[in-house]
């Protein structure tokens, strides 16, 4: 009996042991085919991952796709207009200095100026025997022509733009050997005539028109040198003509003065004019373009 109940224990055990293992394999084999089931979906409804074009931006300021280049660095030249401003002031103040110990003088040439008739004027005799003030004030028209000639050389390029202080002085010098010399030559020629008091009062007329551009000139020569490139062309244009119109005034006043005196008619004074004031500074101005274009 006792047999019968150890053996009929093992048998049981057996059979619980199959049927453990035999649901744990249909179990297993029951999960592995539900995993891959859901694998095989996943890969079936898997998204399709498309490739988008890449679009890029170029920087029209930035110019990435060249070559590299290098550049040297070059230290930019500046360009002082202190020694010019220092120069302007120089002017201004020898102006100043003419007309405060010269006031009567100043005073007295401009009303002469304004005068339509110089003959037997009490003005005129009193510049006339003025003669240091008159010297003065021909110089400053020396040098306020010479530089206005030099700055016109820089404004159409025909010499560098760097401020050359011997390029001034030297302008400066040939305005006032081509003055020299016309003054040197109608002196001679009243001598040589026996016109001296006409020529004298042509000097005087000549001169006095000279003093006055001289000092009308301060104002062109400021503007000329510190104003702005859009600026220059109409500053040189109405400079030029104002001197065109000084010159007109000096030939018209010159005729009136001498017409009765001298018996001239009006063509034979614009030949004179011709000869005599103009084919002078023409030569001159060629004479000085040459010279420029050897030394640059």
């Amino acid at each position: 009996m006792k047999q019968i109940f150890i053996s009929g224990f093992w048998l049981f055990v057996f059979t619980a042991s199959a049927c453990a293992q035999s649901a744990d394999t249909g179990y297993s084999l029951k999960d592995s085919l539900q995993i891959q089931a859901v694998i095989d979906t996943a890969d079936s409804v898997k998204p399709v991952v498309t490739e988008t074009p890449v679009f890029k931006l170029k920087n029209k300021l930035l110019n990435s796709d060249a070559d590299p280049v290098s550049l040297a660095v070059q230290l930019k030249k500046t360009k002082s207009k202190d020694t010019l401003f220092y120069l302007i002031a120089g002017i201004l103040l020898l102006l100043a200095l003419i007309k405060y110990f010269n006031s009567r003088y100043f005073a007295n040439m401009f009303r002469v100026f304004f005068n339509t008739s110089l003959r037997q004027s009490q003005l005129t005799d009193q510049l006339l025997q003025d003669k240091l003030p008159s010297l003065f004030l021909n110089l400053f028209f020396i040098i306020s022509g010479g530089l206005y000639v030099y700055l016109l050389l820089i404004h159409y390029k025909l010499i560098a733009d760097d401020i050359n202080l011997g390029l001034i002085f030297s302008s400066m010098a040939l305005v006032g050997l081509v003055y020299l010399l016309k003054y040197g030559i109608l002196k001679f020629t009243g001598w040589v005539t026996g016109y001296k008091e006409v020529t004298n009062t042509y000097i005087f007329v000549i001169f006095l028109i000279n003093k006055i551009v001289g000092i009308f000139l301060v104002l062109f020569i400021i503007m000329l040198s510190f104003s702005e490139i859009a600026l220059l062309n109409v500053v040189t244009l109405i400079s030029l003509l104002s001197i065109g119109i000084f010159l007109l005034l000096r030939f018209f006043r010159s005729y009136g003065l001498l017409q009765n005196q001298l018996k001239i008619s009006r063509f034979h004074f614009i030949l004179y004019i011709t000869g005599v004031e103009l084919l002078p500074l023409l030569l001159v101005y060629k004479a000085l373009i040459i010279y420029l274009n050897k030394i640059l």
